[in-house]
């Protein structure tokens, strides 16, 4: 379904990584296949998930189904719902009859779509065939387009935002720190998933990012992932693990300590980093993932809208 142009999160690697290494909790998966004739048209996968809510986000807006089971178009590692088709949307109330019988056979409560983008063509098809949206979270994303290297992308920015990068560069080098790109054989998995797990527990996201499971999902994606290091004497005080599609360039999770030495911020070192290794990869896309709002929009990212639809099944 490459040709449709879902984003990684619907390749074959990422979606058997997921279910050979799964970051969370999913009681079964389901994979709904659309067909004209013997041409396959349009592809989704469902999991079934009875703790359906691992980021606090859907039940504040669908109460009602809190603590439920629900067969959910996604994964919560997965921002940015699709339907692969080479159809288009038509094949939408095709999908979600068959997630309604899916739904049925497993008994779960709820079905539907998660992180759907408001105003993508799936959001457009889910309001057009009368299923209402509730927010959910936003993602944030730059447009690198025609953006030929980092001094280019600074110039984009605000006079306070260039400044603030210019002067974390400035500082976390005088304090001794380094930067690397990896490749996913090559990286501190054991270091970084201790880092990420720390930092999701920040936010009350206990157990996104499970010891053990998570090295494994992301060895298994292999050249899809780019790893970000960032270290001070040594010490990892901040990673990302990024991955690429055809067009976009996802910071897809990071880990950060901030107990450092010097007056600097590792995350900063680590988005900047993360802007140049898009640039230099040719992405026109980089994708921000979810939180850190002030931090996003103050340094050229916009606001994406994500959505749930959920229907009694």
């Amino acid at each position: 379904m490459r040709r449709a142009g879902a984003p990684v999160f619907y390749e074959h690697a990422y979606l058997d990584a997921y279910e050979q290494a799964p970051l969370t909790n999913i009681d079964a998966f389901a994979y709904l296949v659309v067909k004209r004739g013997d041409e396959t048209v349009a592809v989704t996968p469902a999991y079934l998930q009875t703790a359906a809510d691992p980021l606090g986000c859907l039940y504040a807006a669908y109460p009602e189904a809190r603590d439920q089971p629900a067969l959910l178009s996604h994964t919560w590692h997965c921002y940015d719902a699709h339907v692969p088709s080479t159809l288009g949307v038509d094949v939408v109330p095709t999908v979600i009859s068959g997630l309604l019988r899916v739904a049925s056979l497993y008994r779960a409560q709820w079905c539907g779509f998660v992180n759907v983008r408001r105003g993508s063509e799936l959001g457009q098809e889910l309001r057009a065939n009368g299923l209402p949206a509730r927010h959910l979270v936003d993602r944030w994303t730059a447009d690198l387009t025609g953006v030929t290297d980092y001094e280019h992308y600074l110039a984009r920015l605000g006079e306070r935002a260039r400044a603030n990068l210019r002067r974390t560069g400035r500082r976390s080098g005088e304090a001794g720190v380094t930067t690397e790109v990896l490749p996913v054989s090559a990286a501190a998995l054991d270091e970084i998933t201790a880092l990420c797990g720390l930092t999701a527990t920040r936010f009350d996201n206990n157990g996104f990012y499970p010891e053990g499971t998570f090295a494994k999902f992301v060895t298994a994606l292999g050249g899809r992932v780019h790893v970000i290091e960032v270290r001070q004497r040594g010490r990892l005080v901040a990673a990302g693990v990024c991955l690429t599609d055809e067009t976009r360039f996802h910071t897809w999770t990071c880990g950060v300590d901030y107990a450092v030495d010097g007056n600097y911020s590792p995350y900063a070192v680590l988005f900047a980093e993360s802007v140049r290794l898009a640039i230099e990869l040719g992405k026109p896309v980089l994708e921000g993932g979810r939180g850190n709002t002030v931090f996003k929009q103050r340094h050229g990212l916009t606001p994406r809208h994500l959505d749930a639809v959920l229907l009694r099944a």
